[in-house]
């Protein structure tokens, strides 16, 4: 409101001199003007420049300022509620997609809530006013003429607007597809070099930069043509006046100083009208993209702490799932079907089965990224919907299958529960996980740049970092979820061992599809198409002759051809 009204005042003292240099012309002509007098005028022309130059300063930081200010908000709002959304809506949703709400959206609302309500404040105001001052200062007839083209001027600029509009999508289009290009590419350098498919990328990429230049050019045309009509209104406008108020100045119908009045007040209508062409097409982005926003904050998490939700503060670990039955979407089969187990406090589960026969899902729902049905995944008794979301998973640490690390260091990434973490605890931790030793061979050790998703770290090496990561929380609950897979056998016992020593009185789930990750487990339960088909020790599996069995003398068989080979 503050900048609207600086704005209003600021439009009107840059009507009054106009009004000025016409009184100052007329006492020119009239040789009625004297130096006090010419004094007189100069110090108030400085004085209300002074004014408007004040007064713009304020209208861009109080107008502008708050819509950077709205950027600011919507942005932390957008983050904020996308940390809330649950994976189901991240499966659902691109992540270019949602990105896309952030550089594009985001940007739209705020200009519509700051250039917009300029146009708004100048179409209106500079319109009215002027138009009103013109019809004062000159007969009606040549005030009509020369307002002739700007009517066209701010149909054609409405028509140019709609016309620029989709050429604006197009480029972020094309330079969002640019970046994805140069993103992909630089992310799978290794593959490209391996393929040696080096030249056939540059002319893909060239494909799509060619894409964004076109779509760059086709805007650029559209603009170059907005400049010349502008200028040929103007012009127009004033062929008008010099035709039709030369001669009434010499007809002594209009004065000098009314003319020149007239030129003044007609060059300032030339802004308005092309802001009253392109205030529609700016709002009308502006609120659109504030609708595709509001429908992202107004999605309602569906994995949220229930009304009265207790906060666990400290648990014993003992785990329950009683005939779960779950599937990821209506109308496609069940991830899991009537799955139960119990884990005492303490105690160490294996999960073993085939892809996709549901043993990630369990890790799923044990730490809620899904909800679990009601009344079916229980914690120390506790039905772990009743339960907050994070007293729950901070009790939980989870070495998820799909590796992530952030793009920062080593030391950071394993201290990223906590950064306050000292730095005996991560070393320590690190040598549980038995990556103390690869870190400590880096120039840098812990103060290594891993980079992006931990690129320049080995499969395996991320995998102990994760551990790392995990266990520094000393949670109650460790759950693995085939987080050895990348590692050779013998660090595979290193670790084992050591964390066995760790998990002494801690609940434990391990997740793996190799024999030599479970076998020492307390009970081992045989997944296959998200049904329990066996369960028991290493030994009472073996003695079924059952799956388990068959995994293990088939994993035995290609250990003898690898050591064979």
């Amino acid at each position: 409101m503050l900048g609207i009204l600086t704005l209003i005042f600021v439009d009107a003292l840059q009507l009054v001199i106009p009004k000025i240099l016409g009184n100052l012309t007329d006492s020119l002509s009239e040789g009625t003007l004297l130096p006090d007098g010419l004094r007189r005028y100069v110090l108030i022309i400085l004085g209300i420049s002074c004014g408007i130059a004040a007064g713009r300063f304020l209208w861009r930081i109080f107008i502008m300022g708050t819509a950077r200010l709205l950027d600011f908000e919507l942005r932390n709002n957008l983050f904020a509620h996308l940390q809330k959304l649950p994976a189901r809506y991240y499966t659902e949703h691109k992540t270019g997609e949602l990105m896309a709400h952030a550089t594009n959206d985001i940007p739209s609302v705020r200009q519509a809530f700051g250039q917009g309500f300029i146009l708004i404040t100048d179409s209106i105001f500079m319109t009215a006013a002027t138009l009103i001052i013109l019809f004062r200062t000159v007969p009606l007839q040549l005030a009509v003429f020369a307002l002739l083209p700007f009517p066209l001027l701010a149909v054609a600029t409405a028509v140019f607007s709609k016309i620029i509009n989709p050429r604006h999508r197009a480029v972020h289009e094309a330079f969002g597809e640019l970046t994805d290009r140069a993103q992909e590419n630089i992310a799978g350098i290794r593959v490209v070099k391996s393929f040696v498919q080096e030249e056939a990328e540059i002319g893909r990429f060239m494909d799509v930069a060619e894409k964004n230049v076109k779509a760059n050019m086709d805007l650029v045309r559209m603009w170059g043509l907005m400049g010349p009509l502008s200028g040929l209104a103007t012009a127009l406008a004033y062929a008008v006046v010099l035709r039709y108020g030369s001669s009434m100045i010499m007809y002594h119908q209009i004065s000098l100083g009314d003319f020149v009045a007239f030129t003044s007040y007609l060059s300032m209508l030339v802004w308005p009208m092309i802001a009253l062409g392109w205030v529609v097409n700016v709002m009308e982005r502006g609120f659109a993209a504030l609708d595709r926003l509001n429908a992202i904050l107004n999605e309602v998490p569906e994995v949220a702490d229930s009304p009265g939700a207790i906060q666990l503060e400290d648990v014993d670990g003992t785990l329950e799932f009683k005939d779960v039955t779950f599937s990821y979407r209506d109308g496609v089969p069940p991830a899991l079907s009537n799955v139960s187990f119990k884990i005492d406090a303490g105690k160490t589960l294996a999960i073993v089965g085939r892809t996709g026969s549901g043993k990630t899902t369990i890790v799923n729902l044990l730490t809620r990224l899904y909800n679990p049905p009601e009344g079916s995944v229980f914690i120390d008794g506790h039905d772990i919907l009743n339960v907050s979301l994070s007293s729950l998973r901070n009790q939980l640490g989870c070495v998820p299958q799909d590796t992530f690390l952030f793009s920062s260091t080593i030391g950071e990434n394993i201290a990223f529960a906590d950064r306050d973490f000292p730095q005996e605890e991560i070393s320590h931790y690190a040598t549980v996980a038995h990556v103390y030793d690869d870190i400590a061979g880096f120039p840098q050790g812990f103060d290594t740049t891993v980079g992006e998703r931990g690129v320049t770290l080995s499969g395996g090496q991320k995998q102990r970092v994760s551990i790392a990561r995990a266990l520094i929380t000393e949670p109650k609950i460790l759950v693995l979820d085939d987080s050895l897979s990348a590692v050779d056998t013998q660090t595979e016992e290193s670790i084992l061992r050591g964390l066995g020593e760790f998990m002494h009185d801690r609940t434990c789930i391990i997740i793996s599809h190799r024999i030599s990750t479970v076998k020492d487990a307390d009970e081992i339960i045989v997944l296959d198409d998200g049904e329990v088909i066996e369960r028991g020790t290493h030994e009472s599996l073996l003695d079924q002759a059952g799956v388990y069995s068959e995994m293990y003398e088939k994993q035995l068989l290609e250990e003898e051809l690898a050591a064979r080979g």
